[in-house]
């Protein structure tokens, strides 16, 4: 017997309909699984906006506990002679600066040679060795040639690979005249070369004695004089080799630009709150759009009594537990006092407050007078020991805990994702089911379908045999 095509073929049955309405029945079982797939993937993405929330957060905190790089100083005055950068523990103070003199590194010329790569050593030497000593240098530079290694060019190659304190360079002058120039890396007296040879053909073209200038022997002419940097800070002369003074006064770097005898600069380091002040508002700023962040993903909308349904404008996280339980242990942090903070033991006493809807306020006046008069109070309140005291320090480390690989939001988000893992596995095994089901209708369906034809069959037969 031919096969049935479509369900009721060839019958008045309207198995296809039958058929459709069963599959649609049997379709239904997989709503309450779908419907919490979708609930807890939105879970999953509600965490991950808090997650983005709580780690500004903790970025802020981190900046805040790094009060080393935010409690600061400025200069305040203009100078020329002098260029000033300050570290964090430059204190405030106005100081004198006359420059009578500037740094200067020692530079050498060799005689003039015809050429650069003729030797000029003595051939009956199979080594000989050159020697720069520098008062500046615990060790000379020592340097031993071959007798094929004696030009200008040679020398020059050999003090360079050194990687030394002196450096080596030729100055063509015309196509018969070359000069080695040897300059000194260093700055100041204590880095003046002395240069001798065993080699008493080529000393005649590389040797000086910096400890007598005048001395005949000094083949090379000295072009730079090695000079070290003079200065007065507040009447107190002090020299040194460089003209980048780091240690007067503390926490002040001086880069001298030029002299000035007799009319002294002023130099004028003041507070600088700003950084703090700015650190400060950027964690009440984070703080205050966690806050937002929670307010949003647990909010409830009331619904009108007998309702059969939540308003679809619920958070997705509302009534989530772990939720609640960081914005009442980060509320409780906000009040936490602090023993090593001087004169502020608590949060509000620097003007930070909370309002009635959970936010943080700054008072700038209050904040600014803390700074000023009692800044390294400030500093203690929020950094602590860097460990575990510290306002910026224990939030931080809060922090760290809720975001850390084993912290309380991977936690709820992995518990989330094994969740959904069951629920597509679920989905999966009722999907079979009904796809079972729908074939065993189908099968049964089409033997009834086949049944019904036969016999339509037979009975048109009959009918036309009693006619």
């Amino acid at each position: 017997m031919a096969s049935i095509s479509s369900l009721g073929a060839g019958t008045s049955l309207d198995l296809n309909t039958l058929y459709d309405n069963l599959q649609t029945a049997e379709q239904t079982k997989l709503t309450p699984i779908t419907t919490q797939q979708t609930s807890y993937k939105a879970k999953l993405t509600a965490w991950g906006v808090v997650q983005t929330s709580l780690t500004k957060l903790q970025t802020a905190a981190n900046a805040l506990k790094d009060t080393s790089s935010i409690a600061s100083t400025k200069v305040s005055s203009t100078n020329t002679a002098f260029t000033a950068t300050l570290a964090n523990n430059a204190a405030a103070g106005t100081y004198s600066v006359e420059v009578s003199s500037l740094a200067a590194a020692q530079s050498l010329l060799s005689p003039k040679v015809a050429s650069k790569d003729t030797d000029l050593g003595d051939s009956s030497l199979s080594s000989r060795t050159i020697t720069i000593t520098q008062p500046g240098q615990t060790t000379p530079m020592t340097l031993t040639l071959n007798s094929d290694q004696t030009s200008l060019s040679d020398v020059r190659d050999a003090i360079n690979k050194q990687q030394g304190s002196v450096t080596a360079s030729i100055i063509k002058a015309d196509d018969n005249s070359y000069y080695l120039a040897l300059t000194s890396r260093d700055s100041g007296t204590a880095n003046q070369m002395t240069i001798t040879t065993n080699d008493t053909q080529l000393a005649k073209y590389i040797s000086y004695d910096s400890t007598n200038t005048s001395s005949a022997s000094n083949v090379m002419t000295q072009q730079v004089a090695a000079s070290d940097a003079n200065l007065k800070i507040n009447g107190v002369a002090i020299t040194r080799s460089s003209n980048t003074i780091t240690d007067a006064p503390e926490g002040v770097t001086l880069t001298l630009n030029k002299t000035n005898v007799g009319s002294p600069e002023t130099l004028t380091v003041t507070k600088d709150n700003q950084p703090m002040t700015n650190a400060i508002q950027a964690f009440v700023d984070a703080y205050n759009s966690l806050q937002t962040t929670i307010a949003n993903q647990t909010k409830y909308t009331s619904v009108s009594q007998g309702s059969g349904s939540q308003d679809s404008s619920n958070g997705d996280l509302l009534g989530d537990g772990t939720l609640r339980n960081i914005q009442t242990r980060l509320r409780s942090m906000l009040s936490s006092s602090q023993s090593d903070g001087g004169s502020f033991s608590i949060l509000s006493q620097l003007g930070v407050t909370q309002d009635t809807t959970g936010k943080l306020t700054v008072d700038s006046t209050k904040l600014n007078n803390a700074l000023n008069e009692k800044s390294a109070d400030v500093i203690s309140f929020l950094s602590g020991d860097g460990k575990t005291t510290g306002f910026a320090t224990q939030a931080s480390n809060l922090l760290d805990d809720f975001l850390g690989t084993n912290g309380t939001v991977q936690n709820a988000t992995d518990g989330i994702n094994k969740t959904l893992k069951q629920l597509s596995d679920q989905y999966d095994s009722v999907n079979n089911q009904i796809t079972a089901t729908m074939a065993r209708y189908k099968t049964q369906f089409t033997s009834l379908s086949q049944l019904v034809s036969s016999l339509t069959t037979t009975g048109n037969y009959l009918t036309q045999q009693f006619k």
